[in-house]
């Protein structure tokens, strides 16, 4: 997970960039793990919220888009879906993609799809580069696994294991198609190759997007967004819920890392007052970080840490 400059000071992101940075995913696993459907569902979450997502990936012909319909951005072919989310061809020069589509297209999600093969920690280090590194805040690295492939034991060293022990968050997909009583021990396996990264549930590539990307907006979500997620959860027997947490001000930085992973979330993000000044919050799992935000936070922003845990 990273999210800062080497300095563990937050930049100052351009006018309009959301708080804390533009979220960055990177979506890694093996062919047939479920990363296209993952990211089609990330669209609808996009648009059902009236968010702009951009997707770099080189499977259009998966996600349903016709390459004819590329537009250009700076040397990169790009394709507005409804909504405003945009589909981008991956090119050899992640970087100059990523700021092309940053500077025609100002999105509030970024989410790299890469191939069957490669390693997401390889993909990440672009985030970490300037010019990129002025306007992308958290970036992740999200591998999707096959259950069916784990429960067979098939193809588990090499480059699954690479994927996996690299991975902030995994996403244990098609779960409905392994014996339940098995899933543990199943997990097992993957909390071998990644002890820290949480493990999600999921059916057809279904996540709840809260986990994926938090977000300190208080917007409320529509009818049929709250009926997905009901029906999510009864598919994929997990069930999330967000808290917002009140603190002291007052708490030194390791008090306060201390009282977070007391509450051992999923995610986490916030900005909040501390015995050393304003403290920018945001966490996957077990790993919490603590940086200087940038200046000109909404007051109505900080003091608050949400948080999401399973039910």
């Amino acid at each position: 997970m990273s999210d800062q400059k080497p300095d563990g000071v937050q930049p100052d992101f351009p006018r309009g960039t959301p708080v804390g940075g533009v979220p960055a995913l990177v979506v890694s696993g093996f062919l047939g793990a479920g990363k296209t459907t993952l990211v089609k569902h990330l669209i609808r979450d996009a648009q059902e919220q009236g968010l702009r997502l951009a997707v770099i990936s080189n499977e259009f012909g998966a996600l349903g888009i016709d390459q004819a319909l590329l537009k250009e951005a700076g040397g990169a072919g790009y394709v507005e879906l409804e909504g405003g989310c945009v589909c981008c061809q991956l090119s050899n020069e992640l970087r100059d993609t990523l700021q092309a589509l940053w500077s025609k297209i100002r999105p509030d999600r970024v989410v790299v799809e890469t191939s069957g093969v490669a390693l997401p920690f390889e993909t990440l280090m672009t985030f970490w580069r300037e010019p990129i590194t002025d306007w992308v805040g958290e970036s992740l690295a999200v591998v999707v696994v096959n259950a069916e492939q784990v429960a067979q034991r098939r193809d588990l060293d090499g480059t699954f294991e690479q994927q996996v022990s690299s991975a902030d968050l995994l996403i244990f997909n098609k779960v409905d198609l392994v014996p339940e009583a098995s899933l543990r021990e199943l997990e097992e396996v993957l909390h071998e190759m990644a002890p820290d990264a949480p493990i999600l549930h999921s059916v057809h590539g279904e996540v709840d997007g809260r986990v994926l990307f938090p977000s300190l907006s208080s917007k409320s979500i529509s009818a049929n967004e709250v009926r997905r997620r009901s029906e999510l959860m009864l598919h994929t027997h997990e069930a999330f819920e967000s808290q917002e947490l009140s603190l002291p001000d007052d708490l030194t930085p390791d008090q306060l890392l201390n009282r977070l992973q007391a509450h051992q979330a999923l995610r986490m993000k916030g900005i909040v007052h501390t015995s050393e000044g304003l403290k920018l919050v945001q966490g996957v799992g077990s790993r919490i970080e603590l940086t200087t935000p940038p200046s000109g936070i909404p007051e109505d922003l900080i003091g608050r840490i949400i948080i999401i845990c399973r039910k």
